[in-house]
């Protein structure tokens, strides 16, 4: 039985795409499939995919904080400006409604998502640095994510500032620091290392029932809008998420960083954590329920694109020779 769930757990974190895609066209045609996952659960389920997170990070990766900072602080910078930035752009640009500038501003502002470590990785980025950036990022959040919602969409919708503080403190940083712990006290245990294995089917498993639970709730409003609404949508979430990964990398090139680390700030940069904002918005937001839209659409195409650039840059070295990007200069 444990061979099987392993290879499940193997199977969704090399399809996580398809697989999140697959759920959602489901719940398109049969949307009380997920009728279930709102408001307190819909937390849980976060709070659950941050629990694999925290199994999954030893106190090494938390002393590259300490070890790298300045990487750290640039990366953390990027992070909570570039994407932020952009998303207020495209609102004003795209004259957005209220309801889907809250939920692309949203995407925004959350941290960086935890499937950028993956992509860092298949595409030969600094996997340390990546590490680094989605701990920092994530540390940061409950502090800047309502911030920087209070600075961006404080003029379109009243932002429950300290509210915000304390959902994202109990949805990220609780659960991740119960991992951590867990991984301190039992990973020299046999077993524990097996059940990390299983973290990454458990984490694409829960992303999913989230998107399920956004299509579902948004439905009746994508069947009575048309294709239209969501074509526009995906636009302004597609501008967003690739412009992230653009500016990502020019930051990266502006610090002088290596090949590696370019790729790495680039990828972190654009792929947010949308799980959250799709939180967020329903716990937050639940009057413009279209909110959650631009945060759905962000959960399945960010795990697409991102490993759309990771192949991008495979190829890259692939054409140019290279087998390592660390030694490919700067």
């Amino acid at each position: 039985m444990l061979k099987i769930l392993l290879r499940i757990s193997h199977f969704l974190a090399n399809y996580t795409s398809a697989f999140i895609i697959a759920v959602a066209i489901i719940t398109f045609f049969f949307p009380h499939i997920f009728d279930w996952v709102r408001g307190t659960t819909q937390t849980v389920i976060l709070g659950v995919i941050m629990l694999t997170m925290g199994l999954t990070l030893s106190t090494e990766d938390f002393r590259i904080l300490f070890r790298r900072p300045l990487d750290i602080l640039i990366g953390a910078a990027a992070q909570f400006i570039i994407m932020p930035g952009i998303a207020y752009t495209l609102v004003h640009v795209f004259h957005l409604s209220a309801p889907l500038a809250i939920g692309i501003l949203l995407v925004g502002c959350c941290p960086g998502g935890v499937s950028s470590n993956i992509m860092s990785y298949l595409c030969h980025g600094d996997v340390a640095f990546s590490v680094g950036m989605t701990c920092a990022s994530t540390l940061l959040a409950p502090v800047m994510t309502p911030f920087l919602m209070k600075l961006t969409a404080g003029q379109i919708v009243a932002v429950d500032a300290v509210g915000m503080f304390l959902n994202i403190l109990i949805v990220t940083i609780i659960p991740v620091a119960i991992g951590c712990t867990l991984n301190y006290f039992y990973s020299s245990r046999p077993s524990f290392p097996t059940l990390q294995k299983l973290m990454p089917g458990v984490s694409v498993t829960c992303l999913a029932f989230i998107v399920g639970g956004v299509i579902s709730t948004v439905h009746d409003d994508l069947v009575s809008r048309g294709f239209l609404l969501f074509i526009w949508t995906f636009a302004v979430v597609f501008c967003h998420n690739s412009l992230g990964y653009l500016l990502g990398w020019f930051a990266g090139r502006l610090a002088h960083f290596n090949v590696a680390k370019k790729r790495t700030i680039s990828i972190e940069v654009g792929m947010q954590n949308a799980g959250l904002a799709t939180v967020l918005a329903g716990n937050f937001f639940a009057a413009q329920p279209l909110a959650v839209l631009p945060c759905a659409i962000s959960c399945v195409w960010h795990s697409i694109s991102g490993t759309l650039l990771a192949g991008i840059y495979l190829w890259w070295d692939h054409r140019h020779g290279v087998v390592d990007p660390v030694d490919a200069g700067k």
